[in-house]
C-alpha cells in the first residue's frame, strides 16, 4: 500500500500516477494560502496598503525562492510594514482576499467526502481566518502566524513560537496533525518552496501554479497543476 511519496527529483518524475492515487484517497488535504487558495500574497497586500509595497515584494520573492530563512524574511518585512491593528482590519474590510477560482468547489467536494481540510500559512491568522470562514473550514484547522499589538493598537511584533514562523514549519504542523488525528495519508498543495519542503512528512505534494509559477517548485514535483479544476476532475474519477 502506498503511504508516502516524497523522493529525490529523479524518482519523482516517474510518480505522477502514484501522487494522483494518494490525492484520491487522502484522509487530509493541507493547502497553502497566499498565491494558492487566494490570488495574492497577504503580506504584500498589507505592505501596499501601508505604503511600503515595493520593498516588501522584493523580500517576499527572496523568501519564496528559499534564499533567506523564512523567519528572517518575515521579521524584516514586518519591521518595515509596522502595521497597526486598525490598518489590518481596514485592509480586510476594504480589500478582502480574493479566492482563487475553483477553490470553493474543490474544498466543498473534499468536505462531502469527509476529507479533513487544513490551511497552513506563513501569512497572518487574522487574514487566513477570514478565508477559512468563506470556505467553511473550521478555525481550529487554521495554522498561521499571529501578529501582536500593544494595547493602543500599534504593531508589537509577531508570535515567534508558532511553527509557521520558522523554515520547515509547515512540515512540523503536518507531523503534529498526523500524530493528533492518526492520519496515514496527508497531501500538501501549494505554490512555494516552503510547501514543497513539507513533503515529507506529507505523503505527497502537489505544486500549484494557477496564480504564480515558481520554476524551482515546478521542476521538483511530480504533479504540477495550474487550476483547481484539474484536482476536482481527479476526485470525480472515484
Amino acid at each position: 500500500v502506498l503511504t508516502g511519496l516524497c523522493f529525490s527529483r529523479t524518482t519523482m518524475m516517474t510518480t505522477l500516477s502514484q501522487t494522483k492515487e494518494l490525492f484520491r484517497r487522502a484522509e487530509a488535504v493541507c493547502f497553502d494560502v497566499d498565491s494558492t487558495v487566494i490570488r495574492e500574497e497577504g503580506i504584500d497586500e498589507l505592505a501596499k496598503f501601508c505604503g511600503v509595497g515595493d520593498a516588501v515584494t522584493e523580500m517576499t520573492r527572496k523568501a519564496m525562492g528559499g534564499s533567506v530563512t523564512f523567519k528572517t524574511a518575515l521579521t524584516e518585512r514586518l519591521s518595515i510594514i509596522r502595521c497597526s491593528r486598525e490598518q489590518v482590519n481596514k485592509l480586510i474590510t476594504d480589500h478582502p482576499p480574493q479566492l482563487t477560482p475553483g477553490i470553493r468547489e474543490l474544498v466543498d467536494h473534499l468536505h462531502q467526502r469527509n476529507v479533513k481540510v487544513f490551511l497552513i500559512s506563513g501569512g497572518f491568522r487574522c487574514i487566513v481566518e477570514h478565508v477559512a470562514t468563506q470556505l467553511n473550514i473550521p478555525l481550529h484547522h487554521v495554522f498561521a502566524n499571529r501578529l501582536k499589538f500593544y494595547f493602543n493598537g500599534e504593531y508589537a511584533g509577531f508570535d515567534e513560537s508558532q511553527p509557521t514562523a520558522e523554515s520547515g514549519g509547515k512540515g512540523k504542523v503536518i507531523s503534529m496533525l498526523k500524530e493528533q488525528y492518526g492520519f496515514k495519508t496527508v497531501v500538501m498543495i501549494g505554490d512555494g518552496a516552503t510547501d514543497l519542503e513539507a513533503c515529507p512528512p506529507a505523503s505527497a505534494f502537489i505544486g500549484f501554479g494557477g496564480n504564480i509559477v515558481r520554476p524551482q517548485v515546478k521542476e521538483r514535483c511530480s504533479w504540477y497543476v495550474t487550476s483547481f479544476g484539474e484536482l476536482l476532475k481527479e476526485l470525480e474519477k472515484i
